[in-house]
């Protein structure tokens, strides 16, 4: 790892690669903000997957796929005259300073969840009308949903106790069983809706990302199942072809595994 100075010259390096692209590359020449962005949410999972994998080496190439974008986008925004990269990096340090009062400023805070409490005060001031103004719209439901709940924390509207929490979640599974046993689809998926709802406010109580949680255990399953598949395959037949007491042994086996 090199010194501030190898770093600032490895990111003129980028920026310089950057602009000559622009210039020459026919495919970097057409790219716009928008032909870009549904590249970046997918480099931005790119990255989250290696992050789960604990794959360090992947993670640096994901962070630079995506330290590319930003360039990227910047480029974009110097030639439509509206932003640098230097505005980019002076926009995030100004708003860094202003809400970090307790490091640039006389504020003093005694732990992190006094932090997070005057960063929402100080966007309210900042002029936001909302404190789930900042949750982007395009979130995935359960990415939200916890986003929603630790935006609220932040100016008191929250449960006492992780207890409160269960409680709640055991509420809301009874009346999702009593609407099962009325027929009605609309009000069990509404229901529905706040189970899941609960669990993730559940989850935040525990200190557990529930997107994480969750995206652990879709990798724990796919790679029990592959188990299976393999397995099937090497007595040349087709996973459909095992009985289920078969895949269930297998299954456990998978587990032994791990």
């Amino acid at each position: 790892m090199g010194s501030r100075t190898a770093q600032l010259q490895a990111f003129e390096r980028l920026l310089n690669i950057m602009d000559e692209l622009r210039e020459k590359c026919p495919w970097d020449r057409k790219q716009t903000f928008e032909t870009l962005r549904h590249l970046t949410i997918e480099e931005t999972y790119e990255l989250g997957d290696a992050i789960l994998d604990n794959d360090l080496e992947e993670v640096k190439k994901e962070l630079g796929d995506l330290l590319l974008h930003i360039v990227f986008y910047s480029k974009i925004g110097s030639e439509k005259k509206v932003f640098d990269i230097a505005d980019v990096a002076n926009h995030i340090s100004e708003k860094l300073i202003h809400r970090h009062p307790h490091i640039y400023g006389d504020t003093a805070v005694e732990n992190a969840d006094q932090v997070e409490k005057n960063w929402e005060a100080i966007k309210l001031k900042e002029g936001k009308k909302s404190v789930l103004e900042g949750v982007p719209k395009s979130l995935p439901a359960l990415v939200k949903a916890y986003r929603i709940q630790d935006k609220v924390a932040g100016v008191g509207f929250d449960w006492d106790n992780d207890e409160e929490v269960l409680a709640n979640v055991k509420e809301e599974l009874e009346e999702l069983s009593t609407e099962i046993d009325s027929g009605d689809l609309n009000q069990m998926e509404a229901e529905f809706g706040d189970v899941m709802f609960s669990l993730v406010n559940y989850a935040r109580f525990l200190k557990i990302n529930p997107e994480t949680a969750l995206e652990r255990t879709n990798k724990k399953f796919i790679k029990r199942f592959n188990y299976i598949e393999e397995n099937a395959e090497k007595s040349q037949r087709k996973v459909s072809e095992l009985s289920i007491e078969e895949m269930e042994v297998l299954w456990q086996e998978a587990k032994k595994t791990e």
